[in-house]
């Protein structure tokens, strides 16, 4: 098994507060949410139609996927409503100066 590691992903300055960020970290399409104080990682793929989510609402701590209305939490990244049943693949976030690094 691969190791993980922290991957620098963007600046702070480029996720301000309520937005969200689309990032490639090793072929992997992440979205870096901006949401409660926090930042989160989590695939840009929805689990129920592997939709992309980068267009989709996210308020209080979730995301939703723009094309059937599924929402998960952008920390756990289980389905907080239907069709989706699946979770959505979610990363370990820190911040490093203004640096924000993923771990994958």
């Amino acid at each position: 098994m691969t190791e993980k590691t922290f991957v620098a992903a963007a600046r702070l300055e480029d996720v301000p507060p309520g937005t969200k960020l689309v990032v490639e970290v090793n072929g992997i399409d992440i979205i870096l949410c901006n949401t409660m104080d926090r930042i989160f990682a989590v695939r840009n793929l929805c689990s129920h139609a592997y939709e992309t989510l980068e267009c989709g609402r996210m308020r209080n701590g979730w995301i939703s996927c723009p094309v059937h209305g599924a929402r998960f939490d952008l920390e756990t990244g289980l389905p907080i409503n239907p069709p989706a049943t699946m979770p959505i693949d979610t990363y370990a976030v820190k911040v490093v100066g203004d640096s924000i690094e993923v771990e994958v």
